[in-house]
């Protein structure tokens, strides 16, 4: 071996040694990381099990993140959950109802605290819902508070359900009103040369108006103006009568703002405890104080003694595990666009939502409750997902549908297949009509230089291409399954409510009602909420005692442990992130902008007929 050969190997030996020693220190590394996230897991599956102490006297800190929801979207990603961009945040109404309601029969909890700061959004019918259970809390003889730096309007609903209302001195009561404003792309769709192609019935069927119109019709502006301020005399009405305040003081408030302002130098807080929208003035520190005075001190850090409402309720579903009956009563919670085939979690796909149903059947329970929480979409969907709810009716089990903030449209088709309907008040439902859309692009490709030509064996080979025109033979063929559709959508009414087609048609074209004038109309039979609609099917199926069963969409295992991580997460600090960030704050503001772009990715109708209705946002 000479000199020059025994160097290459030394040094050979070195740089292996060392790739060796990286190789060995990554695996260590790869291992301890599994095992931590092993260990995490385990506290994160296990220690969900830990009973609770609670205090004799303690309050029920009820203190939603996020947007009030029906039905809780999972993060959909590691990295989502972990770094952003933050998602949408929720808190499910159901798991705030049921706690209050329990801790109203609690001897141990002795009243209930509002602390709103981080819940960003809800719709009036899920306040209202809320603030019912908060009512029945009360009428057990315990008192309710509310603590808070701001109150928006959505919180203020739920504030004005308290005993005593304490508000920040630097704070404010932010009161607008309610409004339905949209964007309009006509011109934008005109300079790309995008020509869209509709087909409608009803001349209040306004989904199509922001690709069609630079502006609102009379009619919608006439049908929204409407039920908007329907939906707003409920606001106010509650409000002011909760508060004991004369009918006109929330609209005064109001429309009087600047002059309020002026005279108490600019200060929200007192114009508005000179309004007696709220109790007293005081900060977080000041309030809690004065808790900590009637309640007691606690040794946690939410100074007064208290629980958390989500806790609270983990605490008491596995303390008081029901006794079976062998009486069960099914739940099935559906939200969003109504899709054909298979959906992920925030749209109501047919064949999820069917499957879901038809376990419901072979879980040999004794009635279905169904929540609907949607404005539409698929006709086509809509029907097969009606046709289940019938096949479990035949089954000799009885449905009832509850209507969430919106069923209209779609929704609504979904819901006449069912035994008895329930809506809230504030309910937005109606809007039955149909509509056709098909884009082509023909125009903004010849401006590129890129055409079209070929050959077919009849008029209407490629006649669906969106690179063509749309030929009028296809055209009226687009139009006659629109009149065939609609005219079956009012038979299928009539039908259920016992009306006849004309009847219908008067009240149907697309206009849209709140829950209250939907049932004097004779579209629902009922005023209430989810826990109202749930006694109503034990009624249909003369149980006395019973038991709930919800059935949901399995989960993924990606989406369980996505989902097992996110229960340890704060989620305050994604609504503080997602509501404060500059960029966060300018992308939530681009979203009702964008929203009507963003839904043509449901339209999946395998006939391009919907059932949807863009102005059935409830505010």
């Amino acid at each position: 071996m000479t000199e020059s050969t025994h160097r290459k190997g030394f040094i050979r030996r070195f740089f292996g040694g060392i790739g060796a020693a990286i190789t060995w220190l990554r695996r260590v590394f790869t291992n301890l990381l599994f095992l931590l996230v092993l260990l995490f897991l385990g506290l994160v599956i296990f220690g969900k099990d830990e009973q609770l102490t609670i205090p004799q006297g303690a309050a029920l800190r009820v203190a939603p993140t996020g947007f009030l929801v029906d039905e809780v979207t999972p993060p959909r990603s590691l990295p989502e959950l972990l770094g952003g961009p933050p998602g949408r945040v929720e808190t499910r109404v159901k798991d705030l109802v049921d706690a209050i309601d329990y801790a109203a029969k609690d001897k141990r909890i002795s009243s209930v605290v509002l602390e709103l700061d981080y819940m960003m959004g809800a719709s009036l019918s899920k306040l209202e819902e809320v603030g019912a259970a908060l009512q029945r809390f009360k009428a057990a003889d315990k008192p309710v508070y509310a603590v808070g730096e701001n109150y928006t309007q959505a919180q203020y609903f739920l504030a004005s359900h308290a005993d005593v209302i304490y508000l920040n001195p630097m704070g404010s009561v932010l009161l607008t009103g309610f409004g339905n404003y949209r964007n309009y792309f006509k011109s934008a769709l005109d300079k790309l040369k995008v020509n869209f192609h509709v087909f409608r019935v009803g001349d209040y069927k306004d989904f199509v108006e922001p690709f069609t119109r630079d502006d609102m019709s009379p009619a919608s502006r006439d049908n929204n103006q409407r039920w908007l301020n329907e939906l707003w005399t409920e606001y106010t009405e509650q409000v002011t009568g909760l508060r004991n305040l004369p009918p006109e003081a929330l609209d005064g408030f109001i429309n009087e703002l600047p002059q309020r302002l002026e005279a108490h130098s600019g200060s929200w807080a007192e114009a508005a405890l000179d309004q007696q929208l709220v109790d007293e003035l005081a900060g977080r520190r000041v309030a809690v104080d004065k808790l900590k005075e009637t309640i007691g001190a606690g040794e946690d850090d939410i100074g007064y003694r208290g629980i958390d409402a989500l806790k609270y309720l983990r605490n008491q579903k596995l303390t008081h595990v029901p006794k079976p009956t062998g009486n069960k009563i099914a739940l099935v919670a559906a939200t969003g666009a109504i899709v054909d085939g298979e959906a992920p979690a925030g749209q109501i796909g047919s064949a999820t939502l069917g499957k879901l149903i038809r376990q419901a059947r072979e879980k040999d329970v004794k009635a279905l409750v169904l929540r609907i929480d949607s404005g539409g979409g698929s006709a086509f969907a809509s029907e097969a997902i009606r046709q289940e709810l019938l096949a479990t009716r035949e089954a000799g089990i009885p449905v009832v549908l509850s209507m969430g903030s919106v069923a209209a449209s779609g929704g609504y088709w979904i819901a006449v297949g069912a035994d008895r309907i329930w809506a809230a008040p504030s309910t937005i439902t109606g809007s039955i009509g149909v509509f056709g859309a098909f884009p082509t692009f023909e125009e903004s490709l010849e401006s590129l230089g890129i055409y079209n030509d070929g050959v077919g064996t009849t008029e209407l080979a490629g006649a669906m291409r969106l690179d063509r025109p749309l030929p009028d033979n296809a055209a009226r063929i687009l139009q006659q399954g629109v009149d065939n559709t609609y005219e079956r959508f009012l038979r299928i009414v009539a039908e259920a409510r016992e009306t006849t087609t004309e009847e219908v048609h008067k009240i149907a074209q697309g206009q849209v009602w709140t829950g209250r004038a939907a049932q004097q109309l004779g579209l629902v039979d009922e005023l209430g909420y989810l826990n109202d609609a749930i006694a109503s099917a034990a009624q249909l199926a003369k149980l006395e005692q019973y038991e709930v069963v919800e059935i949901k969409r399995p989960l993924t295992p990606g989406e369980w442990l996505v989902s097992a991580l996110s229960d340890n997460i704060d989620a305050r600090v994604t609504a503080g992130l997602e509501a404060n960030l500059p960029l966060g704050a300018w992308l939530a503001s681009l979203q009702p902008a964008l929203e009507p772009l963003a839904e043509l990715r449901s339209f999946r109708d395998p006939r391009a007929l919907y059932a949807r209705c863009l102005a059935c946002r409830a505010p």
